[in-house]
């Protein structure tokens, strides 16, 4: 089994379609066509239902691709340590939830590219879930998330502590306010999409507060949710350290909730196993903080 089939299908798993993968891997689609082809003749059986609008996986498929993955990881990982001199050079692909790299992370990020320059630093916000995965799967070096996080593959250290609070419209001044002025079933929650470990944090406080019919708006960005809260659209649930110069300006109003439900760790997790570029621990040093189980 050649390792480029094993690329070729992960990245035709990843786009689903032949023509995206293979610009992605700066090849021709017919190359794409028969490396599949030839993946699926040598196991045996097809790894993808063609339709009209693309390529999804089959049940074969599905279990093939997190071993692709893993060896296609491994074998940049292999690359990147035969490489490494012990001095911070190439690339270093970190992983952020939108509101950590919103607040904590830019002064952070500027420093460590003032002391190591070489390195080719690189970003990617997404939901806690989707950035664990990418840290498994090889694709990230490592990510900022929430708290708590359990997996044997995986150790980091706690980078921040955070307090969430309840984000409204400025005109409710008290959650008793809020309460009073809205519909039995609770105000409109605004939330980043599945995966998002704040949102799960709001639903438990939505139940609490007896709302759990209340309707839910997905968002992705956080200035698009701070200023839909701002119109009075709903209430969101977010670090005060991110608002609390939404605060100031008298666009919305913080709510303090019970610690319960507002004290969180942003951890800065990567893989167990394997080799630490030179680039990874420098950029953990500039941390401050040192490697802990971090089992929930």
């Amino acid at each position: 089994m050649e390792l480029s089939d094993l690329q070729t299908f992960a990245a035709v798993a990843r786009t689903g379609g032949i023509t995206r993968a293979a610009e992605i891997l700066n090849t021709v689609q017919s190359n794409v066509t028969q490396r599949i082809k030839a993946l699926e003749a040598e196991i045996g059986t097809a790894l993808f239902e063609r339709h009209s609008r693309g390529m999804t996986l089959t049940g074969a498929g599905q279990r093939l691709l997190p071993y692709a993955e893993r060896m296609a990881a491994l074998s940049r990982e292999a690359v990147l340590a035969a490489r490494d001199d012990g001095e911070p050079n190439g690339s270093l692909m970190i992983g952020s939830m939108e509101t950590t790299a919103a607040v904590r992370l830019p002064t952070r990020l500027a420093d460590f590219h003032r002391r190591f320059p070489a390195v080719s630093l690189s970003l990617r916000t997404a939901p806690t879930a989707e950035l664990v995965a990418g840290v498994l799967d090889g694709t990230l070096d490592g990510a900022f998330v929430a708290g708590p996080i359990d997996h044997p593959d995986l150790t980091g250290m706690v980078a921040f502590e955070e307090e969430l609070v309840l984000v409204t419209a400025r005109r409710f001044e008290s959650l008793p306010a809020l309460r009073a002025a809205t519909i039995a079933s609770g105000p409109t929650a605004l939330m980043f999409r599945a995966g998002c470990t704040y949102r799960q944090r709001l639903e438990q406080v939505f139940n609490a507060f007896g709302w759990p019919a209340a309707a839910r708006i997905e968002l992705g960005t956080l200035d698009g949710m701070i200023g839909c809260v701002a119109a009075g659209m709903g209430v969101a649930l977010l670090p005060r350290a991110v608002v609390t110069r939404h605060e100031m300006s008298g666009s919305i109003g913080l709510h303090t909730l019970d610690p319960s439900y507002a004290q969180v760790e942003t951890l800065f997790v990567h893989r167990r196993a394997g080799h630490r570029s030179s680039a990874l621990s420098a950029f953990m040093e500039g941390l401050g903080c040192r490697d802990r189980d971090i089992a929930a």
